[in-house]
């Protein structure tokens, strides 16, 4: 359980990291983007560790209210779910 558990929480950080760097890739070449409800899904379901880095880094959604409050609210609720199933 504890590899699964591993596997999907750097798999699924990787890729909410990368969607989240795409977006603001997309977002400066004035391209279509990624619709918010996709990433809060990403960090719903284990990825909000990568996003919150990649709000950060790359400075990205961080005046928006809704993901200021929303993705560390997902951090500290995933890392209680990763807590849990650790065990």
């Amino acid at each position: 359980m504890r590899t699964a558990l591993g596997v999907w929480f750097v798999f699924i950080n990787a890729v909410a990291y990368l969607v989240m760097s795409d977006d603001k890739k997309r977002a400066r070449l004035g391209k279509d983007r990624v619709p918010e409800k996709t990433l809060f899904l990403l960090a719903a379901v284990g990825g909000a560790l990568g996003v919150w880095a990649a709000m950060y880094r790359k400075r990205h959604k961080t005046r928006h209210l809704s993901f200021k409050i929303g993705v560390p609210l997902l951090l500290f609720l995933n890392a209680m779910l990763y807590g849990y199933f650790w065990k």
